[in-house]
């Protein structure tokens, strides 16, 4: 009678199936976000940010923060969180005013690179940029209108990176892609190798079972824990990196892995994103409250949309038959 492998080798054998795939997704990230890295910091070496923050001075105005905070939300736009609060301790503001920002910021940060990464998996790309500004401005004005009147300062001011010459821009840009590269390669071959070792020990459905109620009030597919559990842990970007393999093996539909990415798009790593700004004084539960509420609205909103599209076809394939 044939022996059973050993946990080392079925240990191994996730790993050599995962290795290839992490190595061809983490290059395809690295493609994406080291060009665009590059391009952002160039942008805003000649002024391009802070000349298109000044646009948005009005509209910030109506959302109660200064039009000189505009600044940190054009940052967070085009580059991941540590960028903008980079910027964001650098400016003078209220304890009231830099929840509003942290909200917008977490909400709508590094969109070229995470719509990118949910177009691979069934979303829109544009469609995604569009629901995440909107959905920004969306939390700012619930915000503004919730929190009470607080003239608290904000009061970790920094001093932010500056470039003398373009030289330093690009050398700033090296050493930290240098420590990206590293990054994204570990932390997508870990997540791989994982998501095989436990789909392999039959461990996913025991992980995803007591999850799925909440799932449910999320309106996501019975199918989404683990992603849910990978997205909040390790980001957008690296669970759309295992939501990519899932896709490619056939194991998740494109209609699933798009609804999932609506949830994410507004509500994504809540581990880390509330440890850094709880460290600046931001409340924890106003951040993980506000996100998962306006990702619950989205999703349920837009499966409201498609019911209404669907009641509205039926009523005329009806309508047509009847005559």
């Amino acid at each position: 009678m044939k022996e059973s492998p050993t946990f080392a080798a079925r240990i191994w054998k996730c790993t050599r199936e995962a290795l290839p795939k992490s190595g061809r997704t983490s290059l395809w990230l690295l493609k994406i976000i080291l060009p665009v890295s590059l391009l952002v910091r160039l942008l805003d070496y000649y002024g391009a940010i802070a000349w298109l923050a000044d646009y948005m001075h009005p509209l910030f105005n109506l959302i109660g923060l200064p039009g000189a905070l505009a600044i940190v939300f054009i940052t967070s736009v085009f580059l991941p969180l540590y960028a903008s609060i980079a910027v964001m301790t650098s400016l003078a503001m209220t304890i009231r005013e830099a929840t509003i920002l942290t909200l917008m910021c977490l909400v709508a940060h590094n969109l070229l690179v995470e719509c990118a990464i949910t177009k691979k998996t069934g979303s829109s790309f544009w469609g995604m940029v569009l629901l995440r500004i909107g959905m920004a401005f969306g939390v700012a004005v619930f915000l503004n209108a919730l929190l009470p009147v607080d003239n608290t300062p904000f009061e970790l001011l920094m001093q932010p990176e500056q470039f003398a010459s373009l030289g330093e821009v690009f050398k700033a840009w090296f050493q930290s892609s240098m420590v990206l590269i590293v990054t994204i390669v570990l932390i997508v071959t870990a997540l791989m190798i994982l998501q095989r070792a436990l789909s392999e020990f039959n461990l996913i459905d025991l992980i995803s079972r007591p999850l799925r109620p909440l799932m449910r009030i999320f309106g996501l597919p019975d199918n989404s824990p683990f992603l849910w559990i990978v997205g909040n842990v390790v980001g957008l970007a690296y669970g759309g990196a295992v939501m990519i393999d899932l896709v490619e093996e056939g194991k998740l539909s494109l209609k699933d892995s798009n609804t999932v990415n609506y949830h994410l798009s507004i509500s994504h790593s809540l581990l880390e994103d509330t440890i850094l700004f709880v460290a600046l004084g931001i409340n924890w539960f106003v951040i993980i409250g506000t996100r998962l509420l306006f990702a619950i609205i989205v999703v349920w909103g837009r499966r409201f949309i498609i019911y209404l599209g669907r009641h509205h076809n039926n009523e005329k394939k009806h309508s047509t038959i009847s005559t």
